[in-house]
């Protein structure tokens, strides 16, 4: 038995697409899904997504970090399962589909996807950096130079701190460059990690970087591993609304999956 897939990628954070509207994928299994995300073992990527049908809107997106187990929601692979979409013939230019955190919209232009996210109203100081849920969890941290950072070790070290149980969180380590622009790393959970890019990360900064007065714009850049994000916001003194993750999603190879019968 072959499984159709396509692998995507979104400023380097990549996917194993598969469309799965006849419900046929074995979704069930754990390690099947983990040995396909394996860079050795198998395609190799930061996740697996599932496009499958949805009554209320285009089509319903289910993440799995490459661990094998399901994950909240990915704002990279969100742009990529967008594309993906229109790939397929399923949205044209504009779409509602349904991720593990609600609704979403988006649009396409060209290479490039501004998503939705959902709002945001709680940035709280912990330990010592900040904690914001952009659909995932995030843990910021500044730092004056991100790329002296040892990401992996530090990030690992954080990321299981009794402030974040019992899901752990995501770190994002974040250096300002210049006016409305960072730079990020990020280790992902799932990953356990760095990764090239994360989109809910980026958001998660941009937020965070005007909660504290660094930045005063609506539309913050984000320079990450893999190539460049926007965000873009609205603020109303309490709660962050209309939040757009902006940046491109590309569909890099295809081919087949062999399952074991």
């Amino acid at each position: 038995m072959t499984i159709p897939f396509f692998k995507y990628q979104g400023t380097g954070n990549d996917f194993i697409m598969i469309d799965n509207r006849l419900q046929t994928f074995p979704k069930n299994d754990t390690k099947l899904i983990a040995t396909y995300c394996d860079r050795r073992f198998g395609v190799g990527a930061d996740g697996l997504i599932l496009l499958e049908n949805d009554i209320s809107s285009d089509f319903n997106m289910i993440y799995y970090n490459s661990d094998g187990q399901l994950g909240s929601m990915c704002g990279n692979g969100g742009r990529c399962a967008v594309a993906f979409a229109q790939f397929l013939g399923i949205i044209d230019q504009q779409t509602t589909f349904v991720a593990a955190d609600g609704l979403h919209s988006a649009v396409c232009t060209g290479p490039q996807i501004a998503l939705a996210m959902n709002e945001v109203a709680a940035i709280k100081p912990c330990l010592n950096g900040y904690f914001v849920n952009t659909g995932s969890p995030h843990f910021v941290l500044l730092t004056e130079d991100v790329a002296a950072i040892d990401v992996d070790k530090e990030g690992a070290h954080w990321r299981r701190q009794p402030d974040f149980a019992p899901g752990g969180t995501n770190v994002n380590f974040v250096q300002m460059i210049g006016e409305n622009h960072f730079t990020l790393r990020t280790f992902e959970r799932g990953v356990e990690a760095e990764t090239l890019s994360c989109g809910t990360g980026a958001t998660a900064v941009a937020l965070t970087m005007h909660h504290l007065g660094k930045t005063t714009a609506n539309q913050v850049t984000i320079d990450v591993l893999g190539g460049e994000l926007v965000v873009s916001f609205e603020f109303d003194g309490s709660v962050y609304t209309n939040i757009q993750l902006i940046g491109p999603a590309a569909q890099v190879f295809s081919g087949n999956l062999n399952h074991p019968i």
